[in-house]
C-alpha cells in the first residue's frame, strides 16, 4: 500500500486483496482470548474528527488499540477548531505531536487530501464530505467476501441516496476494481452529473433489479446536505425505492442486504428486513473493526506476522 489511504480509486487489485487477507487474519484476533498484539506498540494514531460520528471513530479507536497504538481523541468541536483554527494549523499541530497516522473526517470534500501534504504521518480518510469513505467500502467487500466466498463476479445494487453518498462512490470503485457488476438505483434526483462515466449500470426501477442481485446497499438519505426538495415525500420515496418485506421477497435466497448505517427504519428500509438473516448490518459494524486494524497495520508497517 501507499503511504495515505484517501480514496479506493487508488487502490490496485493486489492493494485491495491484501487489506482484505490482513483483514481476515485481524479478525482471528477478535476470536481469541487476549485480543491485543502488539505490532503498533510506540505508535501515535490520532482521530480527527470534524463531523460526528460515533461509530466509525469508535471503530478506529479499537482498531489502533487492539493494534497496542497509542490514541489521541481530538474532535472539532470544543477545540482550537471551533476558535477559528485552520486545517493547516490543526496539521502543524498534529506534526508537532508526533502522529503517526491520522484519521481525518472532514465536510470538505479533499480535506484528507490537503492534510496528507502537510504531515509526514499517513492519512486515512474516515469521510470527506460527499467524495469518498474507503474503509467503509473496504468493510463492506470484506463482509460479501465472508459471507458469500468472493466478490468477484457479484452482482451488487446500491439503492437511494448517491448523489451525497461519500459510501457509494468508495463502494463503486472498489467493487469494481475486485470484479463485481454495479448497479445504481436512485430517483434521477439522486445522481451525480457524472455518474455515466462511472463504471455501473443505471436504473431507476427497484423492482426490476431485486431479482437478478446478489447483494443489495441501501443508502441513508442525507437530508443535512441537501438545500432543496430532492423528490416529493417521504412516503413516496419509501413506496419507490424502499426495502420492504415483500420486495425482499424478491431477492434470490443467497442475496444479502447491507447498509452502512445510520438507518432511517421504515423509510429506507423495514424493520423486519434490517433484523432479518440476509441483513448484515451489525456484521458490517464487527467486521469494521477487522478492516480498520489492517489498514493502520500495513500503512504503519507494524512489526511482526499476524498469525
Amino acid at each position: 500500500m501507499k503511504g495515505h489511504l484517501l480514496s479506493t480509486e487508488d487502490l490496485s487489485r493486489d492493494d485491495a486483496l491484501l487489506v482484505l487477507d490482513t483483514a481476515e487474519r485481524m479478525a482471528r484476533v477478535a476470536e481469541a482470548s487476549v485480543r491485543k498484539l502488539p505490532t503498533l506498540r510506540g505508535r501515535t494514531v490520532v482521530n480527527l474528527f470534524f463531523e460526528d460520528s460515533t461509530r466509525t471513530r469508535t471503530s478506529f479507536e479499537v482498531a489502533a488499540k487492539r493494534l497496542s497504538a497509542d490514541v489521541i481523541n481530538f474532535s472539532a468541536r470544543g477545540s482550537s477548531v471551533s476558535k477559528g483554527e485552520s486545517l493547516k494549523d490543526t496539521a502543524q499541530t498534529l506534526e508537532a505531536m508526533g502522529a503517526d497516522a491520522v484519521v481525518c473526517r472532514h465536510s470538505a470534500s479533499g480535506a484528507p487530501h490537503r492534510l496528507a501534504t502537510w504531515v509526514r504521518g499517513s492519512v486515512v480518510n474516515a469521510g470527506d464530505g460527499t467524495h469518498e469513505h474507503p474503509t467503509q467500502a473496504l468493510l463492506d467487500a470484506f463482509t460479501m467476501r465472508r459471507r458469500l466466498g468472493r466478490v468477484d463476479g457479484l452482482a451488487v445494487t446500491i439503492v437511494g441516496d448517491v448523489l451525497h453518498s461519500r459510501v457509494a462512490r468508495s463502494n463503486v470503485w472498489l467493487l469494481a476494481t475486485l470484479g463485481a457488476s454495479v448497479t445504481v438505483v436512485a430517483p434521477p434526483t439522486l445522481l451525480p452529473i457524472g455518474v455515466s462515466s462511472w463504471p455501473v449500470e443505471v436504473s431507476y426501477d427497484l423492482d426490476a433489479v431485486l431479482p437478478k442481485t446478489d447483494v443489495v446497499m441501501m443508502l441513508r438519505v442525507q437530508r443535512e446536505r441537501m438545500s432543496a426538495a430532492f423528490f416529493p415525500t417521504e412516503r413516496e420515496y419509501s413506496r419507490r425505492y424502499g426495502l420492504d418485506v415483500d420486495r425482499a421477497a424478491t431477492l434470490p435466497e443467497h442475496a444479502l442486504v447491507m447498509h452502512p448505517g445510520p438507518m432511517v427504519r421504515g423509510m429506507e428500509i423495514a424493520s423486519r428486513v434490517a433484523d432479518s438473516d440476509r441483513s448484515t448490518v451489525v456484521e458490517q459494524v464487527a467486521n469494521g473493526v477487522s478492516v480498520r486494524m489492517a489498514v493502520l497495520y500495513l500503512l504503519l508497517g507494524g512489526s511482526g506476522e499476524v498469525s
